[in-house]
């Protein structure tokens, strides 16, 4: 509340979600703090004068009556006025709108308060018994100019990160003319299907397919993945990213809208503006800290005529609490903290869809992770080779391997690659033929050679008996058996590849106090296998992707609060049905609509950055409501002239310097939430 009113009521930002907005808001802040600015400096030299025609400046200058002559008051009167409609100007406006929309708060109390005195001192000028006020009104004015200013750099410091995410989009790029050569255009010109070439150390112009050259790409602001991607022909590139060594022509897939950066973009906008339980908190505390400030310094007022002190300094105590009580740091406390905390989750792969379900994320009690694709690699990988007789480890290997480098089966993929990794060299492979449903068959160095599955044992009346077998179909394993002129001379044993970086996520997530389970569709001797791997709490197996929602409910009426972690396809139920509905792998699909968090990367340690997040934005939520608020019980009491007894009292013109500190504290600290606890949490996963 306070925010949109400090912004101006002059520059209406109601229309915040949309685009036009959006392509100019930065411009529009960035007047207002020249305007801000502007102000300041005329109001600062008009103060000139009217400071040294003031009584007690020049009476604590030593200069009593050296500058007065006759109509001096007049003149002070005059310059005073022009400090006080234009310098006071944005105030007297935004107190108009303030209260048009029955939202009384900062603006309100500023311009109350500047009014009040003005009007006061303006009448003792023309006749009315009394003392002026000028010299407070006009270094009160000048304060709360510069604390604006000040703080509005702050504020555009802090909350200005999405404009940087904007700004990673070229606005040319070099289209490939029919020819070969290049011409210049702007990228709302380019179309699907153009050919842009991009030279090294360039911006990749928009998201496309490369079809020419091999490269390194720099994706880290907009993916959070710190080393640079091998990209060649066929490979996705996306619009915002940074070109290593090489020269690359790109074919554009994706335009406007539909690019992975808009979409990014639009998802932080929509995040930054989705309104959340803290922030509805924070409002109704600005609201009632509006009508304290106006109680307390009416009060403030009545007690020190009560107690027989004149009415200027009375006055000047009403309108110092006034001013210190702004709720404008507690309307900033949590805007801030949010502009600062999606933005930055955004660069770091996590987009935040959801505010309430993100905030829930520090309350968690459990996390389910789907497990194919998630935890899994989603493809086969060769766990044990099972030599029979006289046969090693590396012929059974060698021979299944060379007969499936002709097949394009996930599991002859799987066979072929751990040859290679145990850099067993492989032989020509002739007559290769498909038994269907049963495996496959080719001539390998002049042996008939066979790799099929237990059933085709089972119709052939092929017997093997081996302890070592067994345990790799009670562990779940694919098992394929390895013939040698329709002689079994192994077996080899083959399971869904477990991720590494799910063991250093389940890690991290047991270090934060929650529970990891998971659920699959796949046998209960698969899923037992996988949840033994890691070390899991718990695991659902045999599980259709429209029970998986089911399952998620069922804990949940254990008590737990649980996230969900899936591909965002077939958990969308399950993901909608949980507190924290979280897709990993998006890539360059960020549009899914279920989840309330997106991980850009296919990365399971990008789950417990999510909890890390959360649990530092709130953090810096406490800590901004705490001194937002907190300072007031002791800047209140000193406002009003508790100590004055003492000799300490506030002036009004300190009194603004004090609240426009505090806002100032409060974007300072939000900014603090991406140096300190981001990167730490990144750094740690």
């Amino acid at each position: 509340m306070a925010h949109a009113h400090t912004e101006d009521a002059a520059a209406n930002e109601s229309d915040q979600g949309s685009s036009e907005h959006s392509e100019h808001g930065g411009n529009d802040h960035s007047a207002m703090i020249a305007d801000f600015r502007r102000r300041f400096w005329i109001s600062l030299v008009l103060s000139i004068p009217i400071l040294l025609l003031s009584p007690l400046i020049q009476s604590f200058l030593g200069i009593e009556g050296a500058l007065d002559f006759t109509g001096d008051s007049y003149v002070v009167f005059a310059v005073s006025t022009v400090v006080f409609f234009y310098g006071g100007w944005p105030f007297l406006t935004g107190l108009v709108g303030e209260l048009r929309e029955l939202q009384p708060g900062m603006m309100t109390l500023i311009a109350l308060a500047i009014a009040v005195a003005y009007v006061y001192s303006s009448a003792v000028v023309f006749g009315l018994a009394g003392k002026v006020f000028f010299w407070e009104l006009a270094t009160l004015i000048v304060v709360m100019l510069l604390g604006h200013w000040i703080e509005m750099r702050s504020v555009q410091s802090a909350s200005g990160a999405l404009e940087e995410l904007i700004e990673l989009m070229p606005s040319t790029a070099l289209r490939v003319k029919p020819g070969g050569e290049t011409e210049e255009v702007e990228i709302t010109e380019l179309e699907a299907g153009d050919h842009v070439r991009v030279k090294p150390g360039g911006k990749i112009p928009i998201d496309g397919t490369v079809v020419e050259g091999r490269t390194r790409i720099d994706e880290s602001m907009l993916t959070g993945e710190s080393e640079p991607v091998e990209k060649g022909e066929e490979d996705t590139v996306i619009g915002g990213s940074v070109n290593g060594e090489s020269t690359i022509t790109v074919a554009v897939e994706k335009t406007g809208e539909d690019t992975y950066l808009s979409q990014v973009v639009d998802m932080v906008r929509e995040a930054q503006q989705s309104r959340s339980r803290s922030q509805d908190l924070a409002d109704r505390a600005a609201m009632w800290l509006t009508f304290v400030a106006l109680g307390a310094g009416a009060i403030t007022l009545a007690a020190w005529l009560t107690i027989g002190r004149d009415f200027q300094f009375s006055l000047a105590r009403m309108v110092t609490v006034m001013v210190i009580t702004c709720p404008h740091a507690l309307g900033l406390a949590i805007p801030l903290v949010v502009a600062v905390s999606t933005t930055l989750s955004a660069r770091h792969g996590l987009l935040v869809r959801n505010r309430s379900a993100f905030e829930r994320a520090r309350d968690l009690d459990a996390v389910v992770f789907d497990k194919t694709g998630t935890l899994t690699q989603g493809r086969f990988g060769v766990q044990q080779v099972i030599p029979f007789g006289d046969a090693s480890e590396e012929r059974v290997l060698t021979l299944a391997a060379s007969l499936e480098s002709h097949s394009e089966h996930p599991i002859g993929e799987g066979i072929v690659e751990a040859a290679q990794e145990r850099e067993f060299e492989l032989h020509e492979a002739s007559d290769f033929e498909a038994i269907p449903g049963k495996g496959a068959q080719a001539d390998v160095d002049g042996e008939t050679v066979k790799v099929v599955s237990p059933g085709y044992l089972e119709e052939n009346g092929i017997e093997v008996d081996d302890d070592a077998l067994r345990d790799a179909r009670e562990q779940g394993h694919t098992v394929v058996h390895v013939l040698s002129a329709d002689e079994p001379v192994g077996a080899i044993a083959l399971a869904d590849l477990v991720r590494e970086e799910s063991r250093a996520a389940i890690d991290r997530l047991r270090e934060l106090g929650l529970e990891v389970m998971m659920i699959t569709g796949d046998s209960e001797a698969v899923a037992k296998s996988v949840a033994k791997e890691l070390g899991l709490d718990d695991v659902f197996a045999e599980v259709l992707p429209d029970e998986k929602a089911d399952k998620i409910e069922e804990v949940r009426d254990r008590g737990l609060r649980v996230a969900m972690v899936g591909d965002g396809v077939n958990d969308a139920p399950a993901l909608a049905t949980a507190d924290l509905g979280v897709a990993i792998g998006a890539g360059t699909d960020v549009a899914i609509e279920s989840a309330d968090v997106v991980l850009v990367r296919s990365d399971p340690r990008d789950v417990p950055k999510i909890m890390d997040l959360a649990q530092a934005t709130y953090r810096k939520t406490v800590q901004n409501l705490w001194w937002a608020s907190g300072y007031n019980i002791v800047a209140i009491p000193l406002a009003a002239g508790v100590l004055a007894w003492a000799g300490i009292m506030l002036s009004p013109a300190v009194g603004a310097l004090l609240m426009s500190i505090s806002t100032v504290i409060v974007a300072i600290n939000a900014k603090l939430l991406g140096r300190t606890e981001v990167t730490t949490t990144s750094a740690e996963a």
